[in-house]
């Protein structure tokens, strides 16, 4: 790619293309738990990079508000949440969470200006875990399609959030790159011959492959695309294959293989040009993993590994992610504790965004090359004028954004293979009701 290609690919501030392009789709503003308390203390977000400030009123409603004041800029994030709004710090004036001015202190009672003043509020969703917000156009705003978690039970959904400090698009690369999990994660995905597809244990997901080169196919979507890394097995090469799919759900979404006890999906959200926030859910219709135990696992316990409120990591690139070099000759391969920040070093060390004129790449980039071409064609699109990919309003059933992982007899089509069929019923049931619930609001409004 040329710098030019590289920065309509990347850069998302302001009226850059791949932004209006983001903004075309509800983006996760933060986690539910961030502002789960009626009255709790504002939460400043960043996104796109343009800041807001996100509250839960003395009711139990969510606002998301410009976060500069319209009187005279302070920040909302100092303020009052109290008595249904959000006050001011510096002279008083508050907001409801549609941005309604319901008290100008300092002006006086007959001023005209208390009955026009409003400030900027954007449009939010409450719901899997998260709270979402429009940052598009507020005359048309998109249909709010839940995520392919959606359909499973609260206590099943267990979310992970870290911040990185690179852009958006290397993140996701290295979220839809399967062949290097052989290698950066090969002592968190040992290889085992007694198993036949990814098992979880409390400290590991054992694997039944050592191929660290796996065959690249993908398969694009009106969605994105869907992959499949195509791996020796350790036992029966000659009659089977052990395939793992990723599926890509344009923009920042990515769908990774399941293991026996949790599916995998990821967030890929841009803070601005050169910030992501990484949130990774573990969740199951019926088993699962606890939210402590996920955020143990992977390494992001909240005031351990990751600082309140930012989420910014204590392992990170200015002390080298605290690799232990003596670990390392024990055995462990990177040194690094914790699969997230394993591949934060790995992003992180690229530059806050890469040069991807100097990328050498190989056979087994064949989905980076894919989202490349993809993205930057769709920014493409969006800089002439149309509509975003993935943003026209057709809902993709939750039983089809389906990752897979398990052994393939040689000959068939890997495409042909999903979850399993129990499970399919499940997610199918679940779809039926998400759109009956939606046709039932749709009637009410």
């Amino acid at each position: 790619m040329t710098p030019e290609q590289n920065d309509l690919l990347c850069r998302v501030e302001g009226d850059a293309p791949m932004g209006r392009l983001m903004r075309q789709h509800w983006l996760p503003a933060c986690m539910i738990e961030e502002v789960a308390e009626p009255d709790c203390t504002p939460l400043r977000v960043r996104l796109l990079g343009e800041n807001m400030v996100v509250f839960r009123d003395s009711e139990g409603r969510v606002g998301a508000l410009d976060e500069q004041c319209p009187h005279r800029r302070a920040s909302l994030a100092f303020g009052r949440n109290e008595e249904c709004g959000l006050r001011c710090l510096y002279h008083g004036w508050k907001f409801d969470v549609n941005g309604n001015a319901v008290d100008l202190s300092s002006e006086p009672v007959d001023s005209k200006l208390r009955q026009t003043m409003k400030t900027k509020a954007y449009p939010v969703r409450e719901e899997a875990g998260f709270i979402w917000v429009w940052m598009g156009d507020p005359d048309n705003v998109g249909e709010f399609n839940a995520p392919n978690w959606a359909s499973a039970p609260a206590d099943k959904i267990s979310i992970m959030k870290i911040h990185g400090g690179c852009n958006w698009a290397q993140i996701l690369e290295g979220a839809i790159d399967s062949s290097h999990s052989s290698s950066l994660h090969s002592s968190n995905m040992p290889t085992a011959a007694d198993v036949s597809g990814s098992t979880a244990t409390e400290t590991a997901w054992l694997r039944p492959s050592a191929d660290k080169s796996p065959r690249i196919e993908v398969e694009k979507t009106p969605f994105g695309f869907r992959y499949a890394a195509i791996r020796k097995p350790i036992v029966d090469a000659d009659k089977q294959d052990y395939v793992r799919t990723t599926l890509f759900v344009a923009p920042y979404t990515v769908i990774i293989p399941s293991n026996d006890q949790y599916h995998l999906s990821q967030l890929l959200v841009p803070i601005d040009d050169e910030n992501t926030f990484f949130y990774w859910i573990a969740w199951h219709p019926t088993k699962g993993i606890s939210q402590d135990a996920w955020r143990k696992f992977c390494g992001a316990e909240i005031g351990k590994d990751v600082e309140p409120v930012t989420f910014k990591k204590m392992r990170n690139l200015e002390n080298n992610y605290l690799q232990d070099r003596g670990a390392m000759k024990a055995g462990d391969f990177t040194g690094i504790y914790g699969i997230p920040c394993q591949d934060m070093a790995m992003w992180e060390s690229m530059g806050t965004i890469a040069d991807r004129s100097e990328d050498r790449l190989g056979s087994s980039d064949r989905a980076i090359f894919t989202f490349r071409t993809q993205m930057y064609r769709a920014a493409q699109a969006v800089a002439d004028g149309n509509p975003a990919i993935g943003a026209d309003g057709a809902v993709v059933p939750h039983s089809v954004l389906l990752s897979y992982q398990g052994m393939v007899p040689k000959g068939e089509d890997w495409r042909e293979y999903n979850i399993s069929d129990e499970e399919r019923k499940l997610r199918a049931s679940a779809d039926s009701k998400r759109s009956a619930k939606q046709g039932e609001e749709e009637a009410v409004g």
